[in-house]
C-alpha cells in the first residue's frame, strides 16, 4: 500500500489551519487601516505591534508545561474557538459603537495572547500528525501555505474593506476562525494525560520547566541551532527598515521596485516547496545541505544592494528557493528529534530566544543604519552573521549531524 501524507488527520489540520490564515489576513490587513485611519499615527500603529511582544514572551514560558502534560488536541481546538467569539465580538461592536483606540491596545494584547497560545498548540501537535517518513514533505506544505494565501487575500482583503467594511470582515473573520476549530475537532489522535497525581499544582509546573531548561542545557546541537536561527532572524528582521530606506532614497529606485522583492521571493519558495515536496535528500548529505543554503543566504544578503536591479531580483528569489528548503528540513529534523514529552517546552523556549534577539538585534541594526551607508550596514551585518554561523552550526557539526540524521 502506497503512503500518503495526506491522511485524514494531516488533511483536516491544513484545512483548519488555511480556514484560520485566510480570515487572519484579512482581519489583520483591515484593522492595521482602520487604526491608522482613526489615529492617524505612524507610532500607534507601531505600539500595537510593539505591545504583542509581552505575550510572546510570556504565554508560551506559563502553558508549555501544561501542554507537555495533558492532550494537546483541546488547546488546539480551544485556540481557534476562543479567537472567533473575540473576533466576532469585535466586529459586532464595530456595527454600533464607535472605535477606540485605547480599548483596541487592550484588544490587541489579548489576541496576542490568543496567538501564542494558539501557535504554541499547533507546533506541538502537529509531527504528531504528520505520517512517519513525511515529515519534510509535511512542513514543506504547512511553510507554503500562509504565503500563498497571503499573495491571494491581500488584494481580496482591500476591496472587502472598501465594500463591506471592518466590522463585517471581522465577524467573517470569527466564523472562520469556529470552522478551523470545527474541524480540528474531528482530528482522531490517541492522547493521554501525564500526571504524577490527580492534579497539577505549581510546584509540578516549576519541576516540569526546569526539566525543559535541563534538557535543553545538555543538547549543544540544539543550542547552535537556536542560537544561529536567534541571530539570523532578528538581523533580517532589522533589514526591512534598511530595504525601505535605501528604495526611498536611492537614485533611480522606488518603493514598487521593493514591493517585487516579495513577489520574486515568493516565486523562489513556491519553486522551493515544489522541490522540497518532490526531492527527498539523504540523511547523511542533510547537515551538508543546509550549512551550505547559510552560507549562500548570508553571501546572498552581503551583495544584495551592491548588485544592477535584475541581479537583486534574482537574488531574492534564490533566497526564497533555498531558505524555504532549509528551513523545512531543518524544522522536520528538530521536532522529530525533540522527545514528545518536552516539544512544547523547547518550542517555548526556542520562541522565547528567537523573539527576544529579534526585539534587540532590529533595533541594533536600524540605529546601525543611522550612523552607516545603507549598502555598507547591510554587508556588515551579512558578515557578522555569517561568522555566528560558522561559530554555531560548524562549531557544533558532529551534534547537529545527529539531529539531521535522527
Amino acid at each position: 500500500m502506497q503512503r500518503t501524507l495526506w491522511t485524514k488527520n494531516y488533511t483536516l489540520l491544513m484545512l483548519a489551519s488555511a480556514l484560520g490564515a485566510i480570515g487572519g489576513i484579512a482581519g489583520g490587513f483591515a484593522l492595521s487601516f482602520l487604526v491608522y485611519e482613526k489615529t492617524g499615527s505612524t507610532l500607534a500603529s507601531a505600539l500595537i505591534l510593539a505591545i504583542r511582544v509581552i505575550p510572546g514572551f510570556l504565554v508560551p514560558t506559563f502553558l508549555a508545561p501544561w501542554m507537555d502534560r495533558f492532550p494537546r488536541k483541546p488547546f488546539l481546538v480551544a485556540g481557534d474557538l476562543i479567537n472567533g467569539v473575540f473576533y466576532a465580538a469585535a466586529g459586532i461592536y464595530l456595527l454600533y459603537q464607535p472605535f477606540h483606540y485605547l480599548g483596541y491596545l487592550g484588544f490587541s494584547l489579548l489576541l496576542a495572547c490568543l496567538g501564542s497560545f494558539d501557535s504554541l498548540a499547533y507546533n506541538s501537535i502537529y509531527p504528531n500528525l504528520i505520517p512517519k517518513g513525511m515529515e519534510e514533505k509535511g512542513y514543506a506544505v504547512s511553510a507554503m501555505l500562509y504565503p500563498v494565501l497571503n499573495l491571494m487575500m491581500m488584494p481580496l482583503a482591500a476591496v472587502l474593506m472598501n465594500t463591506i467594511g471592518v466590522a463585517w470582515i471581522l465577524i467573517g473573520q470569527g466564523v472562520l476562525s469556529l470552522l478551523a476549530a470545527l474541524t480540528e475537532s474531528r482530528i482522531q489522535l490517541s492522547e493521554r494525560r501525564n500526571l504524577e497525581g490527580d492534579s497539577y499544582s505549581f510546584a509540578l509546573w516549576l519541576q516540569d520547566f526546569k526539566d525543559g531548561v535541563a534538557y535543553l542545557r545538555k543538547e549543544k546541537g540544539l543550542q547552535s541551532i537556536y542560537a544561529y536561527m536567534a541571530v539570523t532572524n532578528g538581523v533580517a528582521e532589522g533589514y526591512g527598515p534598511l530595504l525601505v530606506a535605501f528604495f526611498s532614497t536611492a537614485p533611480g529606485f522606488s518603493s514598487v521596485m521593493y514591493a517585487l522583492f516579495a513577489v520574486a521571493e515568493f516565486l523562489g519558495r513556491s519553486l522551493g516547496g515544489l522541490f522540497c515536496y518532490r526531492v527527498q535528500i539523504e540523511k547523511t548529505k542533510k547537515f551538508g545541505f543546509a550549512f551550505l543554503v547559510y552560507q549562500i543566504y548570508e553571501c546572498m544578503d552581503l551583495l544584495l544592494l551592491w548588485l544592477p536591479y535584475p541581479l537583486m531580483l534574482l537574488n531574492r528569489g534564490i533566497v526564497g528557493f533555498l531558505g524555504i528548503n532549509s528551513a523545512t528540513m531543518r524544522q522536520a529534523a528538530v521536532q522529530k528529534y525533540i522527545p514528545d514529552a518536552y516539544r512544547a517546552r523547547v518550542n517555548a523556549l526556542e520562541g522565547v530566544v528567537i523573539l527576544a534577539a529579534s526585539s534587540v538585534l532590529s533595533l541594533l541594526v536600524g540605529a546601525l543604519g543611522e550612523v552607516l551607508d545603507y549598502r555598507v550596514c547591510l554587508s556588515v551585518c551579512a558578515l557578522l552573521t555569517l561568522g555566528v554561523c560558522w561559530s554555531t552550526i560548524w562549531h557544533r557539526r558532529a551534534e547537529i549531524h545527529t539531529i539531521y540524521e535522527s
